[in-house]
Formats: C-alpha cells, sequence, structure tokens
C-alpha cells in the first residue's frame, strides 16, 4: 500500500510504500532531518522521530563542537512555528519550507529596486530564479514592451506584498 511522503530536495514526494522508503531511509536518501507523513499521522515529523524510520537509520553522533563554539541550533518544530506561517511555507514548498524557517538575509528595498531598473534582477535576487529569467526575457524579447509585469512586480515587492524570499525565509521590513 502507498501511504508514505517525504519531502526531498525536490518538494513533496510521494505516495511511496512502506518498503520503498524503507530503501530511501537505508540509502541515506531520507535522512534524520527529513519530513515524512503517512496516513494516520496527525502532522508532519523529523525522520529521526519516527520510530518504524529510525530502526533503519544510521545515525551518527556529530562530532563534539571546538573548544570556544556553541553547537549550532536546531530548526524549529513544525510546531513551534505560528499556523498563519506554517500554512504559507507549507503551500509554497512543502513541508521542507519549515524546516527553513528564519529571517531572510536578503533585502526587500534592494529587490523593489533591482526589479524596477533591471527586470527580473530583483526577483532572481530573492531566489525566484525561474519567475526572474521569465520576466527578463519576456522584456528583452519584446523590446521592453513587457516591462510592465517587472515594474509592477517591484511595485508589490516594495509595498511588502511579497513576503517571503525563494527559500521561504521571512523578509525583514
Amino acid at each position: 500500500m502507498y501511504e508514505w511522503y517525504y519531502v526531498g530536495q525536490f518538494g513533496q514526494l510521494g505516495p511511496l510504500s512502506s518498503e520503498q522508503m524503507v530503501e530511501l531511509v537505508e540509502s541515506g536518501v531520507v535522512g534524520q532531518e527529513t519530513y515524512v507523513w503517512k496516513r494516520g499521522m496527525r502532522d508532519w515529523m523529523l525522520a529521526e522521530d519516527v520510530p518504524e524510520l529510525r530502526t533503519h537509520m544510521h545515525i551518527h553522533a556529530p562530532p563534539p563542537p571546538p573548544p570556544g563554539q556553541r553547537p549550532p541550533e536546531r530548526a524549529p518544530t513544525s510546531t513551534e512555528l505560528d499556523p498563519v506561517a506554517k500554512y504559507n511555507m507549507s503551500k509554497m514548498y512543502g513541508q521542507a519550507g519549515i524546516a527553513a524557517y528564519y529571517e531572510s538575509p536578503y533585502s526587500r528595498v534592494l529587490a523593489g529596486i533591482l526589479q524596477i531598473f533591471l527586470p527580473g534582477i530583483g526577483r532572481i535576487y530573492l531566489g525566484y530564479h525561474a519567475i526572474g529569467v521569465l520576466q527578463l526575457l519576456c522584456t528583452i524579447c519584446t523590446c521592453g514592451v513587457l516591462w510592465l509585469w517587472p515594474l509592477i512586480d517591484g511595485i508589490l515587492i516594495l509595498a511588502g506584498q511579497v513576503r517571503y524570499d525563494g527559500y521561504a525565509r521571512a523578509l525583514p521590513d
């Protein structure tokens, strides 16, 4: 029976059988920090927290941090996020977006200005590569006629209508 799903590098994948899921865990494709879900589970969970997958993992203890340094902090779990952010990120990127919930290092103002004066470049800067390249090509191929699309998009970025970068991190205000 195909009932397993996981969030990989390219988004949500599945449905998979239990045998396929075990094979992915044993081969290292599905790791400890991979979000998984199957019918009957209340919410997405880290694979390391699912007993039937944990038994198939090759878990290695991380080395101790170098002297004078703190160990890296763990990403917040799905229950630690506010529901609106969780819903928005899961719609955009599946549950992988939840694991990457941090503040974006990108500037909204710089992205908006780039978008207005260099069509598509602002979107590429934010991590929306496909949209940015499409806007750039449309502007070039129409000799600037379709510059209206990136212009309006740049204004929307500056106005705060774009809340997340292409990696599902909240843009600072």
